[in-house]
């Protein structure tokens, strides 16, 4: 398999660029062809640049409490868009508040993200787990075409 291609920023009107950065030097240590949108990005500047690379997953960052907020419709643009199909990942201070990850998982699931990483997540971990989505939704997507 070839380096997946992901798309990563920090959403909205969140300018935290440091966590972004090492985002960005972990998924290229670990083999990922990051495309980095920096701070401040809107859904559509990750949709678009999602569908110019050929992306197979999006990965938002947020900092600021907002990432509820600033995320609610990601999916539903994704498939007006023609990419419903592309992996959704989020991750970091999602909310304002004290809240159970348990609470918030759910909520990001159900906006339709694949999966939602604590802010205290190992990033060899997620690198993983990124890595096995993809494999597996590029595996599915080529046992479908075999099928038509």
């Amino acid at each position: 398999m070839q380096n997946p291609t992901i798309v990563i920023g920090v959403i909205g009107a969140d300018c935290h660029a440091v966590g972004n950065k090492v985002l960005d030097r972990v998924f290229t240590v670990h083999n990922f062809n990051v495309i980095n949108l920096g701070v401040m990005v809107s859904q559509d500047e990750y949709i678009d640049a999602a569908i110019e690379t050929g992306a197979q997953a999006i990965v938002i960052s947020s900092i600021y409490g907002h990432g509820e907020v600033d995320c609610i419709g990601m999916r539903e643009n994704c498939i007006e868009r023609g990419i419903g199909e592309i992996l959704l990942y989020v991750g970091g201070n999602l909310v304002i508040g004290k809240h159970a990850f348990s609470e918030i998982e759910s909520k990001f699931k159900e906006m339709g993200f694949n999966r939602v990483f604590a802010p205290d997540t190992d990033l060899e971990l997620v690198c993983s787990l990124m890595k096995g989505d993809i494999e597996h939704a590029m595996q599915s997507e080529a046992a479908a075409g075999g099928v038509q």
